[in-house]
């Protein structure tokens, strides 16, 4: 669990044509992370970018780079995400055909790993590597795009996940629909780290809205 309430906006959200602009207004906004959703176009339907794009925002930055791979076998890629600066790379179990491989390529590979369950998926399912984790992730919408409402149902899966924590050290993050209204309660409910994207990036003030989210 965090010290702090960390923020990890998603560069999803910014201006492709200007990515080393964005991420350096992340520092100065006072981020904590850059999260990046990388996706193929068949776990889910829709295409962003792979590690050039990682290995750019990287020499542009040194805040914590949090790697979402919405991909197919995760794991033919993870060793090569790492590479190019990646420091945490998260996957989802079910587009892995070994959950447990992959998780130990990322430790391997010296970034920090994790599991991603999308709404519709039973906090039970990384129950058997909990212990394998740095970071697990729920989605409060269905991946693929940016600017989607926040799935309330997904609130109590917080709280389980929470409990299911015990001593364990790993961070619990909630990526989705997070607004300046929301992340109170979902911070109350078990969130540890906050993914914002358009609520940052179209945010009128983004470091106050940074704050807010924080606070």
């Amino acid at each position: 669990m965090a010290d702090k309430i960390l923020i990890a906006p998603s560069i999803l959200s910014a201006d492709f044509a200007a990515m080393g602009d964005a991420v350096r207004d992340l520092e100065k906004w006072r981020a904590d992370w850059v999260h990046c959703d990388v996706m193929d176009g068949r776990f889910v339907p829709n295409i962003t970018f792979g590690m050039p794009m990682v290995e750019a925002l990287r020499r542009n930055t040194s805040l914590t780079l949090d790697v979402h791979l919405m991909i197919v076998e995760p794991e033919k890629y993870v060793e090569r995400f790492v590479k190019a600066g990646a420091d945490i790379v998260t996957f989802h179990p079910e587009a892995s055909e070994d959950v447990h491989g992959t998780l130990a390529a990322i430790a391997a590979a010296g970034a920090k790993r994790g599991l991603v369950l999308n709404p519709d998926v039973a906090v039970g399912k990384v129950e058997p590597y909990l212990d394998e984790c740095d970071v697990v992730m729920l989605m409060a919408v269905f991946p693929g795009f940016g600017g989607q409402k926040f799935i309330r149902d997904v609130l109590p899966k917080l709280t389980e996940l929470k409990a299911l924590r015990g001593d364990r050290k790993f961070l619990i993050e909630l990526d989705g629909g997070v607004t300046e209204d929301n992340a109170k309660e979902i911070v109350a409910a078990g969130a540890d780290v906050l993914v914002a994207g358009s609520s940052v990036f179209k945010s009128q003030d983004p470091q106050r809205t940074i704050e807010v989210l924080r606070s």
